[in-house]
């Protein structure tokens, strides 16, 4: 395996590097493309990893130019805030539709590991690993309206390995070598929110918001005519639903009301439905 101050790794939480709002419009023209990242425990109390990039690959292995840079900001992650079913939120955007063949994830030179004693070191890369590790993805088409996530779940105590030869007191840089290990899940995201709003002429815009994410991800729509909603390509999750009128009531009846509904569960490939929604 290649890589360069640069590693893919285990798919955003309590970082969210990338909060989006879809509307149903984006949502049926586009695909949604979420990466996230997760750990298996290691024996240390904290590694840092130099997010700089994160990249998927379009085209055959063979060309170059297939290289497609994701949205993202670059920053420091502690790898081990995220174990035991958390993950970090890494990207999340709107994708044009069609295959992915490979993904990779790059590092700047800001790596390190802190031991369970508290002492910091810089891990090393090895030499010569300049291409970054790239993860293949088999048959992972993007399509139109639906959502994926990619999932690079990286394995601390594999990744990290202590040189045989160091002794206290050698140079602190040359203890460590980062060799990541990383196990790739993808799967398509297919979960959805339905209901019925009355009065249907509220006209209200409704948001569905992972309140079970950190910071939180926001999908929006909009009620039709007949006060009928629908989110479609949710991830799985615990969700906050928030309903705003955007008409006012005639004078002679009750004013609208904006309405929020907690708890709201969403799972994979199942639709929850929310029945009547009263706004008045």
């Amino acid at each position: 395996m290649k890589f360069q101050p640069l590693l893919s790794l285990a798919v955003l939480a309590g970082l969210a590097l990338t909060g989006c709002s879809k509307d149903n419009d984006s949502a049926q023209n586009s695909a949604k493309l979420e990466v996230r990242l997760t750990d298996a425990p290691g024996d240390f109390s904290r590694v840092n990893l130099d997010v700089q990039k994160i990249e998927v690959h379009l085209r055959d292995e063979s060309d170059p130019a297939g290289w497609e840079v994701l949205p993202f900001t670059p920053q420091a992650i502690n790898v081990l805030e995220y174990v035991n079913g958390r993950s970090a939120l890494l990207v999340s955007t709107d994708f044009a539709p069609g295959d992915l063949k490979e993904i990779r994830l790059i590092l700047g030179p800001n790596n390190t590991v802190t031991t369970t004693n508290g002492e910091v070191y810089t891990l090393k890369t090895p030499s010569g690993q300049t291409s970054g590790v790239k993860l293949k993805l088999d048959k992972v088409t993007l399509r139109q309206g639906e959502s994926f996530q990619l999932l690079l779940d990286f394995d601390v105590a594999k990744s990290i390995v202590e040189r045989g030869n160091w002794k206290p007191g050698n140079d602190k840089k040359e203890r460590y070598l980062l060799k990541p290990v990383v196990r790739l899940l993808a799967q398509e995201v297919a979960g959805s929110i339905y209901g019925q709003i009355t009065p249907a002429a509220a006209l209200p815009q409704v948001l569905a918001i992972r309140s079970s994410l950190t910071p939180a991800d926001t999908f929006s729509t909009a009620a039709d005519a007949t006060g009928a909603f629908r989110f479609l390509a949710l991830p799985s999750g615990t969700y906050r639903v928030e309903f705003y009128p955007t008409a006012t009531a005639p004078a002679n009846q009750p004013a609208y009301r904006a309405v929020t509904q907690t708890g709201v569960i969403v799972v994979n490939n199942q639709a929850t439905n929310l029945g009547q929604v009263k706004l008045n």
